[in-house]
């Protein structure tokens, strides 16, 4: 009886990823901003090397893109999610309970969290971590106690500053981006302050207090279009944008950096973690629909190629610090094996 069960399930998917394969040509791709760029030059690079469909890549943050994903398989849902963090356990629960419970995670390479500005601002920034965090947090110590954040300008956080609004274009809670940045930057920067630190906080009082941004102005919410930063910041000079480093690299010839702690975003300082807020990146990839969409196959060894991954290859040429030889031979070969991932912890 339970044979018979699975052989119904079994069948049911069978003949789901059948008719996904017959009524859809396209690859459909979903996820991250920040891996969004990354991903696009893939598909283009496939389309024009195979004269096949170009695959469809959307850019709806990584937790957006995990929940789309992860909804199940067939050809209503995506083959592939791009993700600037690890899938959280509850997004793994999430796939296991849509029948989505075979599927490969790919550490594709590394990615600083840019703040940048104006190339007509004239200072030269370098912000610490405390000050990132005294800037945007939406609480932060005032004479004493724990307080709606009272700041305005930068240099009434340091009076080396400029004395100009903060105002900082930022990324949604949906983007995987946001994430990063609040355990990267907002984390640190809060466990730097002497009223934490003096106080003997830990962990876990920081992450339930120095985790919400403000939302009284200086921090903006610029949805999941990076490229719409960087307008804004061409704008208004002294605007600041944080977003992945591509943005960053890709307009260098009218964006600067901001420094963190005295280090600015490059190739070098992020593949060494030297740049304080540097992090990985993520494919994953839904493995029922391997062998069933046209082309995806085709399309996931592309991703894992030399010429695409491999320092100097296309994608490090858009701003992708590459992983290390040992480490890109144990990704190529999990995942154009299929190898199915471990649930998250």
């Amino acid at each position: 009886m339970v044979y018979g069960k699975l052989a119904i399930t079994a069948l049911m998917i069978a003949t789901a990823t059948s008719a996904l394969a017959q009524s859809r040509d396209q690859i459909r791709i979903v996820g991250s901003s920040t891996v969004f760029p990354y991903t696009q030059a893939v598909a283009e690079q496939f389309a024009n090397a195979t004269g096949a469909p170009s695959p469809i890549v959307e850019s709806t943050g990584t937790g957006g893109g995990m929940q789309i994903f992860c909804a199940g398989i067939g050809e209503q849902h995506p083959d592939l999610t791009g993700a600037s963090r690890a899938m959280k356990p509850s997004e793994y629960e999430l796939c296991k309970d849509n029948g989505v419970d075979d599927v490969s995670e790919a550490l594709i390479g590394y990615d600083g969290l840019s703040l940048a500005i104006s190339r007509a601002n004239d200072n030269d920034w370098d912000l610490t971590s405390a000050e990132v965090y005294l800037a945007l947090a939406a609480a932060v110590p005032v004479d004493g106690e724990w307080s709606a954040n009272p700041y305005t300008k930068w240099n009434q956080i340091n009076s080396d500053l400029p004395a100009v609004d903060i105002l900082a274009y930022g990324p949604p809670p949906t983007s995987g981006t946001r994430d990063a940045f609040v355990e990267l930057a907002m984390h640190a920067g809060c466990e730097e302050l002497d009223f934490v630190k003096d106080g003997g906080f830990d962990g876990d009082w920081v992450e339930e207090n120095c985790s919400r941004m403000r939302t009284d102005g200086p921090f903006v919410e610029a949805g999941e279009n990076d490229n719409l930063i960087v307008q804004r910041l061409n704008a208004d000079a002294n605007a600041v944008g944080i977003f992945g480093y591509s943005f960053l690299y890709e307009n260098l010839d009218t964006l600067k950096a901001v420094k963190v702690g005295g280090v600015e975003p490059s190739e070098t300082t992020i593949g060494d973690f030297s740049y304080p807020v540097s992090r990985p990146l993520y494919f994953y990839t839904k493995n029922a629909h391997r062998g069933v969409i046209p082309n995806f196959n085709e399309f996931i060894e592309e991703y894992m190629s030399e010429d695409a991954l491999a320092p100097g290859g296309y994608l490090s040429e858009r701003g992708l610090v590459p992983l290390s030889e040992e480490k890109r031979a144990e990704l190529q070969k999990t995942v154009l094996d299929g190898e199915p991932m471990s649930a998250p912890e």
